[in-house]
């Protein structure tokens, strides 16, 4: 297998990419290792600092895109941002992990230019948008306005689809899953 890949997640908030992820982490015999983003929102539920994200201020976010410390970084609601801390990822391409990014679809195409053909881009797609509602009230996390931001912003990042190497509708959890598993292991090997 070779070392020193990058594979790029990104998908609507709502369409399954953070379980398609999970899975994937599990499987230890592609050596993948999670590349941990930074965001000024608050932390939800169980998540924690360091862990899902580095958690730090809207004010700090701005101090470090000046420093010019990220690969990529979107404000992708007023004072609500993620990015890619850049000393996060040469660390772990540098031990020779291969590092699995879960990002925005801007933040997608950055990083897929940035590293050309070590990396792998894949688009989570949601088998419609009126799926994509039902699934994120589902969750019960969201008021009924941030549900309707959501899907706005689902419909815009659609149209990114095209750009990314591969596209998988994630309609049965376990075929987008088996699909997923198989286009990375291809990729690694190649």
């Amino acid at each position: 297998m070779v070392k020193n890949k990058v594979v790029i997640f990104s998908a609507p908030s709502g369409s399954g990419k953070s379980t398609v992820i999970s899975w994937l982490m599990s499987h230890q015999e592609l050596g993948l290792a999670f590349s941990v983003s930074c965001t000024s929102r608050a932390p939800r539920g169980t998540e924690r600092d360091g862990v899902e994200y580095f958690f730090i201020s809207p004010e700090e976010f701005r101090r470090r895109i000046e420093k010019d410390d990220f690969l990529e970084y979107e404000e992708v609601y007023k004072d609500r941002f993620y990015g890619t801390l850049k000393e996060q990822v040469e660390k772990q391409l540098a031990a020779g992990q291969n590092v699995v990014f879960d990002v925005d679809v801007k933040g997608g195409c950055n990083i897929k230019e940035y590293f050309g053909d070590r990396a792998l881009s894949v688009f989570i797609m949601p088998p419609s948008v009126y799926e994509l509602r039902k699934r994120l009230e589902g969750r019960g996390t969201d008021a009924p306005n941030v549900i309707d931001d959501r899907i706005a912003r689902a419909e815009y990042e659609m149209s990114f689809a095209d750009k990314f190497d591969v596209v998988v509708v994630n309609d049965i959890l376990q075929e987008a899953e088996d699909k997923v598993l198989a286009v990375i292991k291809d990729f690694l090997n190649s």
